[in-house]
């Protein structure tokens, strides 16, 4: 249960940067109790009267559903916008939009291509603006993973968390600056070529002298062993299909398969996936179906973590 309230009224969530620790941790909190009243059959009034603009660039499954479900079960209305619903960008300016929406709407979520556009959102709409999905950083993605963490482990400081893949895209940025505010041993495992940005592995390891984490970058596969858990995302993010071949050629050693699974040398360790899975390419059908009950635990989290978010920066 969140035992303890925190005020987190009228912020944005666009990435995990901008919130504490302690913040964190309450976001997962409230996540877990709401999931458990759920679970009871109990939904609140929290988003009652509040009108939420949920805005895709990009296509998804699970975060429309998340914000969709969580904004209903908290008495809210959700507004879908896709890419041809309104002109954001194009005919009128990311600014005048969030003006225009901000007088409209209580909240907006947005999931597409830049992170400068969520930010101009947050900047110019004058209410809360989360960020669903951008190229750079996937922030309500990594509250359900540390929630499927905690449901597995019971703590997430200390653990060891393996990446293995593309290290540059929005899942290793995100986990990486979410493993460095919690105290979390971060690795990624990936081809020299594709090793996360510089400047913001040095960001993190700032992050990491006060919460005691530390981040390893390798090539090498021995890097898997005595991981708790494994994660993996697609090789070609959307709107890089035509590097798939190149890709594929790079990161096929980098598989996720039986043989990398036992290379980490103990039983309790997870797989973890954000889906979409591209199976025989990034994981094996096999090993996806070994950890099948985490990875729909953990898309399931997706929808009570969001739903934690909107309570606790709009809710009443």
């Amino acid at each position: 249960m969140a035992e303890k309230i925190m005020n987190l009224k009228g912020r944005s969530f666009l990435t995990l940067k901008d919130y504490t620790p302690e913040e964190i941790e309450y976001l997962i909190d409230l996540a877990k109790d709401l999931k458990t009243k759920k679970k009871q059959g109990i939904t609140g009034n929290s988003l009652k009267g509040k009108n939420i603009a949920l805005i895709f660039e990009k296509p998804s499954t699970r975060t429309r559903c998340a914000f969709t479900v969580g904004c209903i079960d908290e008495g809210g209305h959700p507004e879908y916008l896709g890419k041809d619903d309104i002109q954001l960008g194009y005919k009128e300016s990311v600014e005048d939009t969030a003006r225009v929406l901000g007088r409209m709407f209580d909240g907006i979520e947005f999931r597409g291509f830049k992170q400068d556009t969520v930010e101009k959102l947050a900047k110019y709409s004058g209410v809360p603006v989360w960020n669903g999905l951008t190229d750079l950083d996937h922030p309500t993605q990594i509250l359900a993973d540390f929630l499927t963490l905690k449901e597995q482990f019971g703590t997430l400081k200390g653990l060891h968390l393996v990446y293995v893949g593309d290290g540059r895209n929005n899942m290793a940025n995100s986990l990486m600056i979410g493993s460095a505010k919690l105290g979390i041993n971060f690795t990624v495992l990936s081809p020299e070529s594709l090793w996360t940005d510089e400047v913001l592995v040095a960001e993190c390891q700032e992050y990491n002298k006060t919460s005691g984490g530390t981040i390893t970058i390798t090539d090498n596969i021995d890097a898997v062993k005595g991981a708790d858990a494994v994660y993996t995302d697609v090789w070609c993010s959307m709107g890089e299909e035509a590097l798939a071949g190149e890709r594929i050629a790079l990161l096929k050693p980098y598989q996720v398969n039986t043989e990398l699974m036992n290379a980490v040398g103990t039983e309790k360790t997870v797989f973890l996936h954000c889906l979409p899975a591209v199976k025989s390419y990034e994981v094996t059908e096999e090993v996806f179906e070994a950890h099948a009950d985490v990875i729909f635990d953990e898309a399931e989290n997706r929808m009570h973590t969001i739903k934690a978010v909107m309570v606790a920066t709009l809710g009443n």
